[in-house]
């Protein structure tokens, strides 16, 4: 963090198994990003569902950490939670203190998320929906919505978990939602949580140029 920065914001990427938090928070962080990625074994048998993410290797076992610095007064954090229900436990300690969520989506495996939705709803912290592109059914954002049961407010778009520029935009949509909220007078989900934290709109300018991604990108393989 900055020697300058007076402010460092939480956000949480949530979601369910093997739907794209740590290669978001990876293709997005500043800094090499920090995770507790373990290898699958047999003893996970019949205990991860991994309908959908047969050929993953890995998953996060605590959670994974980046980072982005906003400007001079303003740094992001990001914490990507497990996916699997075992680590569910975990949860409500990263969602403590944070500015507010990312809900990932795997249209192929839409009910994974029920469980984060209706924990953010609980806890009263801010969300948006993102869906991450596996090629499953092209529900649109209406749709989408309907079958989240979601607000109004809160919105839903598509994203590229491995892209750099896809994932910026997906936290720039977040920024907006919480900055809409401020001014609107909704009270912030935490104490000392500030999400006056000024226009953020351009996803190069907050992270920097795109990289190209490929099938080869070794972010592919995690979640």
């Amino acid at each position: 963090m900055r020697a300058t920065a007076e402010t460092g914001l939480k956000i949480v990427v949530v979601g369910g198994f093997g739907v794209g938090k740590t290669t978001l928070v990876r293709s997005v962080s500043e800094i090499r990003p920090l995770n507790t990625e373990e290898t699958l074994t047999r003893a996970g048998e019949g205990i991860d569902d991994l309908t959908g993410v047969a050929a993953k290797s890995g998953t996060t076992v605590a959670f994974d950490f980046g980072r982005i610095t906003l400007g001079p007064r303003h740094v992001l954090y990001l914490f990507g939670a497990p996916g699997q229900a075992r680590f569910w436990f975990l949860w409500d300690q990263l969602f403590a203190g944070a500015l507010g969520a990312v809900v990932l989506v795997d249209t192929r495996r839409i009910d994974d998320c029920w469980y984060a939705i209706d924990r953010l709803e609980q806890l009263g912290t801010p969300f948006i929906v993102a869906r991450n592109d596996f090629g499953g059914p092209p529900y649109s954002p209406t749709e989408l919505r309907a079958a989240l049961d979601l607000a109004p407010d809160i919105p839903v778009i598509d994203c590229d978990a491995r892209s750099r520029e896809s994932s910026a935009r997906v936290l720039i949509t977040l920024v907006e939602h919480l900055t809409r909220r401020h001014d609107a007078g909704v009270p912030p989900p935490g104490p000392g949580a500030d999400p006056a934290m000024g226009p953020a709109t351009d996803p190069v300018a907050l992270v920097g140029p795109a990289g190209a991604t490929s099938a080869a990108d070794p972010r592919d393989s995690t979640a």
